[in-house]
């Protein structure tokens, strides 16, 4: 059995063992440390490149970006920040057609680029927008869709998780990726600012369950004004936190860690000061930090020992070479493993993705002249994608978890992000198709 052979074998592997429930971190050392053994027939080599890999793997100073992002995070969402901000952008947006729907979509574009996690603003969302969109006239599984379906820009709009772990994956610029993701990220949020309310205009019975009885409700809300000093008390402190995040990012001030270090005192300053963070959250906030940030870091380490198994076995170099024979030109292969991600994403989570597919595509990638970065953000929008899709759907999930209404079953919340999903394809399209759509600003 030759080397090449091993390594597709234990690929498909891998992926079996994640479908059958084995958790990732555990898969992926499970399976390089077996295929190390197996192709150098030494478990002692095995054995020595798990110890250099678990030392070096995340010896780097940059793997502090995470511990502080998800810190920033976890503190801006105790803090009532997202509350603060839909209310004043459904104070702002309520007029226009769709108006709640867009304010979601609005508060979760802010909300995104302080915490980077989807998860965390499906979660948030839930408890604030779907009520609100509810009590005004709005079908409970279209409000429920439409926080889910919005939720995904915490996956795009920088500081963002996935595309800190991309570029750890395929070794480039953090920052770059945070650059890279800014133009898409507004595209995708117009984008779905611009569906919700054609959506509204041509199908009001799939929003509204009584539209006439919504509109009247909206005309009444017109007299209940929040005063500006209220708006702006509410409003500046996440503006405030942004521009001095990602304000110091872009300009250069900041590196990615700093920025994160700058941005989770800047998130701590917030709390203190709306009085959101006693002792007791502050405890609670430090160990989900500690728990998710080891979680990520491990991951990091299983996926930095596979690649290293990938690259002993030469799989990249093999599939490249395939790819290069078969005729796939660099947009063809592009939409074939955009294809391949939008299916993995129906039975696996983000981060497994990424670190199955990123160590073997990101090499045949750049041996076909795709930049990186571009890469990257068909990457994230693709997985983005497979956050909304069933049977995983975790976005979809963690909104029907949230709401705990029986009235509102899964099947209608998916049902209501796929006009989302729509939107999502036709960027992904123009992102894979035209470039500069990702590298622009770099």
């Amino acid at each position: 059995m030759t080397t090449l052979t091993i390594g597709f074998l234990l690929i498909g592997l891998l992926i079996v063992m994640v479908l059958i429930g084995m958790q990732i971190a555990y898969a992926l050392f499970s399976i390089a440390f077996l295929g190390i053994w197996l192709i150098r027939d030494s478990i002692g080599l095995a054995f020595r490149m798990l110890e250099l890999t678990a030392y070096s793997g995340i010896a780097d100073y940059l793997f502090a970006t995470i511990p502080l992002f998800v810190l920033m995070g976890l503190i801006v969402s105790v803090s009532n920040v997202g509350r603060d901000t839909f209310e004043v952008a459904e104070e702002l947006l309520h007029r226009m057609l769709c108006g709640l729907g867009v304010a979601t979509v609005a508060a979760n574009t802010i909300f995104a680029a302080v915490t980077g996690v989807s998860i965390a603003s499906a979660a948030v969302f839930t408890r604030v927008a779907v009520p609100e969109m509810t009590r005004h006239g709005y079908r409970p599984a279209f409000s429920a869709g439409t926080v889910a379906g919005s939720s995904v820009l915490g996956m795009l709009i920088p500081p963002s998780l996935l595309l800190i772990i991309y570029g750890v994956l395929a070794e480039v610029s953090i920052g770059g990726m945070f650059v890279a993701g800014i133009i898409p990220g507004i595209l995708l949020a117009l984008g779905f600012v611009v569906m919700l309310m054609l959506i509204t205009l041509l199908f009001p019975n799939f929003v509204f369950s009584d539209a006439e009885a919504a509109r009247s409700r909206r005309l009444q809300r017109d007299g209940e004004r929040m005063p500006l000093r209220v708006m702006m008390a509410k409003l500046v402190p996440i503006v405030l936190l942004v521009i001095l995040v990602l304000g110091g990012l872009y300009s250069g001030y900041f590196t990615p860690t700093e920025a994160g270090g700058v941005g989770a005192f800047g998130a701590l300053v917030v709390a203190l000061v709306k009085r959101r963070l006693n002792r007791h959250r502050l405890w609670e906030v430090m160990k989900q930090t500690g728990t998710i940030s080891v979680s990520i870091l491990l991951l990091l380490i299983a996926a930095s020992f596979y690649s290293r198994m990938l690259s002993i076995a030469g799989l990249p170099n093999a599939i490249a070479d395939l790819v290069q024979s078969g005729g796939f030109s660099p947009m063809g292969f592009l939409f074939l493993y955009a294809v391949i991600i939008l299916l993995m994403g129906m039975i696996l989570d983000s981060t497994s993705i990424l670190l199955i597919m990123v160590p073997i595509a990101a090499p045949i990638a750049q041996s076909l002249g795709i930049d990186l970065m571009q890469f990257g953000i068909v990457t994230v929008i693709a997985v983005e994608i497979g956050l909304l899709t069933p049977p995983f759907g975790i976005s979809v999930f963690t909104v029907h978890n949230t709401l705990d209404d029986a009235s509102v079953p899964v099947e209608k919340i998916f049902a209501a992000t796929l006009p989302f999903i729509a939107v999502m394809l036709v960027v992904l399209i123009l992102v894979a198709t035209v470039p500069a759509v990702a590298t622009a600003l770099l």
